[in-house]
């Protein structure tokens, strides 16, 4: 979410609490409370309604929208889902993905797998790290062997907020 408010995370935090500041100041808004299919439908009451009515509606609190909105946003999310299954079908271990991400991001493995900070390689790790970790599930320790570094290292870069190019392979 961070990312909408900037790029960088202190510029995007500073911008979300002005956001969040300039909200306030507005008051409570009654079009604003309650969960997304409640606002969504105009109240309990017609929720209620067309439940006797036999009608069902997609609905997900999470969700400010219609039904038909939460629809095309979960059919969106299959189909980065089935994206992302394509993905691990070509690439089961570590150093299948660290080849993979090394050449859609223009540098060598071994660059990949050094101590280098410059930008690129750094940015290159980060996403090594979190689809290693969070996508595909491999322990912090054992991506931190195969890249020589420390857990810490992995795990924080792993959830790091920076991570343009992500989509690629999610």
């Amino acid at each position: 979410m961070l990312s909408y408010f900037g790029a960088r995370s202190k510029e995007a935090i500073l911008r979300y609490e002005s956001f969040v500041r300039d909200g306030i100041s507005q008051g409570r808004r009654p079009e604003l409370i309650g969960g997304g299919l409640i606002r969504s439908l105009g109240g309990w009451s017609q929720v209620f309604s067309l439940r006797r009515k036999g009608v069902r509606v997609a609905s997900d609190e999470r969700v400010l929208g219609s039904g038909e909105f939460l629809e095309s946003l979960l059919s969106e999310v299959n189909e980065q889902e089935s994206q992302t299954l394509r993905f691990y079908s070509k690439v089961s271990d570590l150093a299948s993905l660290a080849r993979r991400i090394a050449i859609e991001e223009g540098i060598t493995e071994s660059e990949l797998r050094s101590g280098s900070r410059t930008k690129l390689v750094s940015k290159a790790r980060r996403l090594f790290c979190h689809v290693a970790v969070e996508r595909m599930g491999h322990p912090g320790a054992q991506v931190a062997r195969f890249l020589g570094v420390t857990t810490s290292a992995v795990v924080r870069a792993a959830h790091s907020e920076n991570l343009g190019g992500v989509g690629k392979y999610s």
